[in-house]
């Protein structure tokens, strides 16, 4: 259960960042990471907005 949480969470921060900087990061294969556990990302990622969701993941928040 905190797996699949902790996932979604990272996959989901990702795309998030991927939308509002196409030009800088690319994610692919977010639609199958539950199933096949990989995750082709290219660019550059804001790292503590990462941290920040990871942690609010872990704590509960949303």
């Amino acid at each position: 259960m905190l797996e699949e949480k902790l996932k979604e969470a990272i996959v989901g921060e990702l795309q998030r960042q991927a939308a509002d900087r196409p030009q800088s990061l690319k994610v692919q294969g977010a639609g199958d990471a539950a199933a096949s556990e990989e995750l082709t990302v290219n660019g550059k990622i804001d790292l503590g907005a990462l941290v920040m969701v990871i942690a609010g993941s872990v704590a509960g928040g949303p």
